[in-house]
């Protein structure tokens, strides 16, 4: 039989070092507290001071640093900067033991906790969790720290969880939240939301530029960049097109609030998304102090729409950009300089398609300034002649449109006929799957149930579209009908706020008259 001599082990497998060697372990500690609100900045230097008194105390261990992150909350490790830091300089080497409070101080994330400990463990680092006194050196670690930051990552889907309930039983009772310090034009006084005049001048300027002087966003923004006029933000510098935009289609500068616009997808990622329908929405009017007219709200909102639909056409060179319209071809008429740098120099109107590579394609006429804005004076004043008549009719149409009683009643009815349609299709999937049958007579059955399913489908899309086409129009009758009660009954000279306002396009016909498309449906030819 052979002989065995046992040779024992003179290092450690994990830190390389040998078993009775008195080394001094290089230690530090990771604190973190969870808001920066000031009552919690002396728990961050407590724990700080805690730390560095604990490890300079013991005669075998030696001071590194006491890495510490403050106003961070969440179940990622992505924003915080100092354990970012310490990872990494515990895996060059100069760290030996890491101390820190708890699992949940250290990550509550299950994966990110393993993650690290083990990257550290293979370099022979350590991590000593005071709350649940483990090692992660000790054999027995793993298994317990798995366990542990399950545990601490299950209290935090439960707070996160009991938040969003909080959240949404808030917006039900119509309760709504501002970041004032990013919201331009309002702030809070005595717990109550207040416009702030002096942003507010910003907002409605902002809106004045777009509707009444056709601005872009782009145009807006380099405006108030060179005003030095501050963002949201407080950054002169920081005025974009996206911003301009945002502030333009913000609900709550007409006094409304829409809740949950988007919701957090991934409670570990604190991923927010924006919410298309995945959850629901909850819409409060007259919520707080307007800064812009409901009716100009959507007559902006309208005028978004009508620039996207031109798409890369829309200018805003000039009053007549984007709203006088060739009626041979449908191109724009745009400003054009005739004779240049001679005594004869002067600018007319015309159709931007009428020469391509040198061939005319239309026969409309080329018009001056002049001619244009005393054609819609003659026509807006033929016009206005019949006001009241034009209100009364306006009126009887926008009822028309809201009266949407039928409509839903036989939307209610499809939706109800589509979900019995589903249920009769699920059945016979679940049938099919039990029990063998003739495929034949099983593919039939199918098909005629999808069949009627697409068309009952498609008969409720289009009478959505029917009733979200109402309730646009409504709404843009309504506005026009609140501009045109106050317009003037009489124009002597160029009205630019009239003509924007009232005004859908203006046709130019071969004859020089113009058809002048009001915002109502009412056309006038001059």
């Amino acid at each position: 039989m052979p002989k065995v001599t046992v040779i024992p082990s003179t290092i450690n497998p994990i830190t390389q070092l040998p078993h009775n060697a008195t080394t001094l372990r290089k230690v530090a500690a990771y604190a973190r507290v969870s808001t920066n609100k000031d009552e919690q900045y002396t728990s961050y230097e407590a724990q700080v001071n805690f730390y560095e008194k604990y490890i300079k105390e013991r005669p075998n261990w030696e001071y590194t640093k006491v890495y510490a992150d403050e106003g961070i909350s969440g179940t990622s490790t992505k924003r915080r900067t100092d354990f970012n830091r310490m990872i990494k300089e515990a895996l060059l080497g100069k760290i030996d033991l890491i101390i820190t409070k708890s699992i949940s101080r250290f990550a509550r994330n299950t994966l990110d906790t393993i993650s690290y400990v083990r990257k550290l463990k293979a370099k022979g680092v350590e991590v000593f969790f005071e709350k649940e006194n483990l090692w992660t050196l000790d054999p027995k670690s793993e298994l317990i720290l798995t366990i542990m930051a399950s545990i601490a990552q299950e209290e935090s889907r439960s707070i996160s969880q009991n938040v969003i309930w909080g959240k949404r039983v808030s917006f039900q009772q119509g309760k709504v939240s501002f970041a004032y310090s990013r919201f331009l034009g309002y702030k809070k006084v005595d717990d109550k939301l207040v416009i702030d005049e002096d942003q507010a001048v910003i907002v409605r300027m902002i809106y004045r530029m777009f509707l009444v002087e056709g601005k872009t966003p782009s145009g807006i923004a380099k405006y108030l960049k060179s005003q030095n006029i501050k963002t949201p933000t407080g950054k002169s510098s920081n005025w974009s097109k996206n911003t301009i935009i945002s502030i333009l289609t913000n609900e709550k500068y007409k006094g409304d609030a829409l809740l949950q616009k988007s919701y957090t997808a991934n409670y570990l990622e604190h991923s927010r998304v924006e919410n298309q329908g995945q959850i629901p929405q909850y819409y409060v009017e007259n919520n707080h102090p307007a800064i812009i007219d409901k009716d100009i709200w959507e007559q902006v909102q309208f005028e978004i729409e009508r620039r996207v639909m031109i798409g890369t056409q829309y200018s805003s060179s000039n009053e007549f950009a984007s709203r006088l319209k060739c009626g041979d071809c449908g191109g724009y008429y745009g400003r054009k300089k005739w004779h240049s740098n001679t005594r004869h120099e002067r600018f007319v109107y015309q159709c931007n398609q009428k020469y391509k590579k040198g061939t005319k394609i239309c026969k409309t006429p080329h018009l001056s300034e002049e001619e244009i804005k005393q054609k819609f004076i003659d026509a807006y004043n033929i016009t206005i002649e019949d006001k009241d008549r034009i209100i009364a009719d306006t009126k009887e149409v926008i009822l028309l449109l809201t009266n949407t009683e039928e409509l839903d009643k036989r939307i209610i009815e499809l939706e109800n006929e589509l979900l019995a349609q589903s249920k009769r299709i699920k059945k016979l999937l679940k049938d099919n799957s039990k029990i063998i049958s003739n495929s034949k007579t099983y593919n039939m059955k199918y098909k005629k149930l999808s069949e009627r399913f697409n068309e009952i489908k498609d008969e409720l899309d289009n009478l959505k579209a029917e009733r979200n086409k109402r309730e646009n129009k409504s709404l843009k009758m309504n506005a026009f009908l609140t501009n045109f009660k106050k317009a003037p009954s009489h124009l002597s000279d160029w009205n630019e706020l009239i003509w924007r306002l009232l005004v859908e396009k203006a046709i130019v016909h071969r004859d020089k008259t113009i058809t002048f498309h009001f915002k109502d449906g009412t056309e006038m030819i001059n």
